[in-house]
C-alpha cells in the first residue's frame, strides 16, 4: 500500500480567475475532488495528505472519496515548501525507504492504467514519473520578453514532459526538497529536486489526457475526458 501526497496550496493566478482553480467545478464536481477521488480508486492507494493554503475554508466543503484515508495540512509558500509539510504529515508507519506519490490537485485526468503503469516502479530507489515524449518543436528564445525571437532549435528527441504522479522515497525526497531548499534552489517539480542530488528518475509514459489545468483554454479537453471517463 502506498501514501500520495496533493499540493494545493496555490493560488492558480495563471488561470486568472477570483476562485483557486482547484476548487472550480468541472463535470459535477471540484478539481480537487476528481483528484483525490481518482488516487483513491486505485488498490494501492491507501491514504492522502493535501497541503492547503492557510486559512483554506474550501476543503471541509468538498466530499472526500471514502475508499482511502484523506488529510489535510498547512502548505507552505512554494510548491516544495507544500510537498515538504505533507511529507513530514504522513503517518509515522511510512518509513524513509517507502515510495510516495505526488500529484499536482489541477491534474483531475489521471486514469487507473496510469497510475498502474507507474506503481509498476514502485521499487526503484531513483523514483519515476509519468511523461510524455515533446512532439513538438522546442524552440530557445532570446532574452526580449517584449518581442521574442528564436534563436534555436532544440532537438526533441531528447525530451520529455513531465506530469504527475511522480513516485519517489519518502527520506530521499524529503532531502532533496530541503537541500534544494538550502541551495536557494527553485525546483519545479520534485524530480528535479531528486536530480539535483544525482538521481535519474524513470520515465513513464503519461498521457496527453492527463493534462494540467493551467489556463482557461484547458477547461473544454479536460471536461470533456472527465465526462467520457465517469468515476463509477
Amino acid at each position: 500500500m502506498i501514501w500520495a501526497v496533493v499540493p494545493a496550496a496555490g493560488s492558480g493566478s495563471r488561470f486568472e480567475s477570483e476562485l483557486p482553480k482547484q476548487y472550480l467545478q468541472i463535470a459535477g464536481r471540484s478539481v480537487l475532488e476528481h483528484c483525490l477521488w481518482r488516487l483513491a480508486a486505485h488498490p494501492q492507494i491507501e491514504g492522502i495528505v493535501v497541503a492547503l493554503s492557510p486559512g483554506d475554508q474550501r476543503f471541509a466543503q468538498i466530499t472526500l472519496p471514502a475508499a482511502a484515508q484523506v488529510r489535510a495540512v498547512s502548505g507552505g509558500a512554494t510548491r516544495a515548501d507544500s510537498v515538504l509539510a505533507a511529507l513530514q504529515a504522513l503517518p509515522s508507519t511510512v518509513g524513509a525507504d517507502q515510495a510516495v506519490l505526488v500529484h499536482d490537485a489541477a491534474r483531475p485526468c489521471v486514469s487507473i492504467a496510469m497510475l498502474d503503469r507507474l506503481l509498476a516502479c514502485v521499487d526503484d530507489r531513483d523514483g519515476a514519473l509519468l511523461a510524455v515524449p515533446c512532439h513538438d518543436t522546442l524552440k530557445r528564445h532570446n532574452d526580449d520578453a517584449a518581442a521574442p525571437r528564436s534563436v534555436a532549435t532544440a532537438d526533441r528527441s531528447q525530451y520529455w514532459l513531465a506530469q504527475t504522479p511522480q513516485m519517489f522515497p519518502r527520506g530521499a525526497l524529503t532531502a532533496a526538497l530541503r537541500d534544494a531548499r538550502d541551495k536557494g534552489v527553485a525546483v519545479t517539480d520534485e524530480a528535479m529536486a531528486m536530480e539535483h542530488c544525482g538521481a535519474r528518475p524513470r520515465l513513464i509514459t503519461g498521457a496527453a489526457s492527463n493534462r494540467k489545468l493551467t489556463v482557461a483554454e484547458d477547461l473544454p479537453a479536460i471536461q470533456a475526458w472527465l465526462q467520457q471517463n465517469p468515476l463509477s
